[in-house]
């Protein structure tokens, strides 16, 4: 593959499962991609997700949050936009101009988890193996082999 695809993954704020997939695409198909992420609105990262993603060895503590409409006023095109919120909120994202292909995975929000932190945590865990799942099929469907 020559041409290096770039995709953008928008969650609602940016905190968290859009987080994930940024920094498991870099992992995955870091060679043959370009990843970023943004939220509806910008938010916080979640301190929950950055423990789980530590330890798989992913530092996400010094990402940064953006919004959607700054990526859109910094005219930045992508080939792929993959929503990874629920579809009520997907539906809420605007269309990035430049965009190729928008897909939806919708995953459980950590934000929204109730429990105990150790239950929270359990939760986040499971999140983060389905949207490291996702994105390396999506990576193998080009047919990048992924370890």
């Amino acid at each position: 593959m020559s041409k290096k695809y770039s995709v953008l993954f928008v969650c609602i704020h940016n905190s968290a499962r859009s987080q994930m997939a940024e920094a498991f695409l870099r992992e995955i198909g870091g060679e043959y991609f370009t990843a970023a992420s943004a939220g509806l609105e910008a938010g916080f990262l979640n301190l929950l997700v950055i423990q789980v993603m530590g330890e798989i060895g992913l530092d996400i503590s010094v990402q940064s949050t953006d919004d959607i409409d700054n990526v859109i006023r910094r005219s930045e095109a992508f080939d792929y936009v993959i929503t990874v919120c629920d579809a009520a909120n997907a539906q809420r994202c605007p269309l990035v101009p430049g965009t190729m292909h928008r897909l939806h995975w919708g995953f459980a929000d950590p934000a929204a988890l109730s429990g105990t932190d150790k239950e929270k945590l359990a939760q986040v865990r499971v999140i983060r193996d389905q949207i490291r799942a996702q994105v390396a099929a999506f990576v193998q469907s080009f047919g990048i082999p992924v370890s």
